[in-house]
């Protein structure tokens, strides 16, 4: 079944809030932000690597890296026009008013925005999900799945019980990759995944900047640079055979 994998990554993080929400109730506020913290070295860490892949990749080619600095800028200021950020902050600020109390403070919509940005932009969530909508198999989003439930226990601990909500993006992201897999096959090569990879890693740092709480990052504008990644890197291996 090629929902099977994101399922299973749906009930990890789940599980994971549950956990990290009855411990974040006991946690000392000092512990929140030392979780916050952990997880913005970690996401740091995992966006440099993503990042760095247009450079260190055996898949990659001259020009892969200005078409991917040209598909996030022009990505940005496309989500910028699109005001994706506001959107985004509107939809969690949508939940915040319904599901948290008008006498206790709540952050819901950081903790939707932030873990749904996390478990939906790395490789992971690429990779598996075409794996599993092309073969069915879902041992890449097990392995997804293990790494959110530990970070949504995090998350949870740290930003509340709002981290649950990411579960819906990760069903819808990750189902909609799974579902067009077979269309898309022909697409999806090592190039278009490196493309998507190195952009994500830029979004991540944002993420992390964020989690540091080092630059208040409109983290959700930078979103199209997902799509024209690949674009801009069919463009640049177009021309590299032109001047060949």
């Amino acid at each position: 079944m090629f929902l099977s994998g994101t399922l299973l990554n749906v009930a990890t993080v789940l599980a994971g809030t549950a956990i990290g929400a009855i411990l974040g109730s006991r946690v000392p506020a000092r512990v929140h932000d030392a979780l916050t913290t952990g997880l913005g070295f970690f996401t740091l860490l995992l966006a440099i690597s993503m990042g760095l892949g247009v450079f260190t990749s055996p898949d990659a080619r001259a020009g892969d890296d200005l078409a991917i600095l040209a598909a996030v800028l022009l990505g940005v200021a496309i989500g910028e026009l699109l005001r994706l950020d506001d959107g985004v902050e509107w939809i969690g600020a949508w939940f915040q008013r319904r599901l948290a109390g008008a006498d206790r403070p709540s952050r819901i919509a950081e903790g939707f925005v932030t873990a749904s940005l996390v478990f939906c932009v790395g490789p992971l969530t690429i990779l598996g999900s075409l794996d599993n909508g092309l073969t069915g198999d879902v041992r890449l989003l097990a392995i997804k799945s293990l790494l959110d439930g530990v970070a949504s226990i995090a998350f949870a601990a740290a930003l509340g019980p709002g981290v649950a909500l990411a579960a819906v993006t990760v069903f819808v992201v990750q189902g909609a990759i799974s579902a067009g897999a077979f269309l898309l096959r022909d697409a999806m090569d090592a190039a278009t995944i490196l493309a998507v990879t190195s952009a994500g890693g830029v979004i991540l740092l944002g993420v992390a900047l964020r989690l540091l709480e080092l630059k208040r990052v409109r983290v959700a504008s930078f979103l199209p640079a997902l799509v024209l990644a690949p674009l801009f890197v069919r463009m640049a291996e177009a021309v590299r055979g032109l001047l060949s």
